[in-house]
């Protein structure tokens, strides 16, 4: 990933430290520190975006309805922002976004994003980076939802959990891993225990300890990767 020396040294958001010095400038006036409690709402459905939020800290899911069914689409953390649609030229999503780890950030509104947009290809182009990439990982979400067992689609939601906090600790309950990855608790809590029977992690009450993130790899395949990769070539 490339980044600026003078942004690095302040930024901790990984996709704001890849922006050269001149576009960070014109955002950095009008970014304002938040934190971001669990459960935050940064996005409602077919809602006016009024922030964008860049995470420095914590976890936010985007989460479809289907059929009155809440199902996970996408993870933003310290590599990325909310607000796409923004990006894109829109004004709403038909997605939730809220933070599932909490932590901090910065927001900026949505109107003075779009000028520094105008104002700079450069930071366009950034930000449409971004958003390709999380397109990409939309999509192989969708594969691993349609192809994969409960085992190896933990197996890969952990592995992007991890690589969004800091240290080897997720909090995290059995009731929301199910509930974002569409299945039964108990489902859950069976491949919870798979991977802990393989010393994989050790999980306690709300929290995930991976203690081999090399042998979690193993058991998402193909399903983990893609995205990541997608990520390191264009940021």
């Amino acid at each position: 990933m490339s980044r600026s020396a003078s942004s690095t040294t302040t930024q901790r958001n990984q996709l704001l430290a890849a922006l050269s010095p001149a576009d960070l400038n014109l955002l950095r006036p009008y970014l304002t520190p938040v934190a971001l409690q669990l459960r935050k709402e940064l996005e409602k459905p077919n809602r006016p975006i009024k922030d964008v939020y860049f995470i420095d800290t914590g976890i936010a899911s985007v989460v479809a309805v289907q059929n009155g069914k809440l199902v996970e689409v996408g993870l933003i953390g310290c590599e990325g922002m909310s607000g796409t649609s923004v990006v894109l030229g829109g004004q709403s999503s038909p997605h939730s976004t809220y933070l599932q780890v909490a932590g901090d950030g910065q927001h900026i509104s949505a109107d003075a994003l779009c000028k520094a947009l105008e104002a700079s290809r450069t930071l366009h182009v950034m930000l449409l980076k971004f958003v390709q990439v999380f397109m990409v990982q939309t999509a192989h979400t969708a594969i691993a939802n349609a192809q994969a067992n409960i085992e190896q689609r933990l197996a890969r939601w952990i592995l992007m959990a991890d690589d969004r906090v800091s240290g080897n600790v997720l909090l995290l309950t059995h009731e929301f891993l199910s509930l974002m990855l569409a299945v039964r608790r108990a489902g859950v809590t069976e491949a919870l225990q798979n991977l802990a029977r393989q010393r994989l992690i050790k999980t306690a009450t709300g929290e995930i300890v991976v203690l081999n993130r090399k042998g979690i790899e193993r058991v998402a395949g193909a399903l983990y990767g893609v995205p990541e990769a997608e990520y390191r070539r264009l940021i």
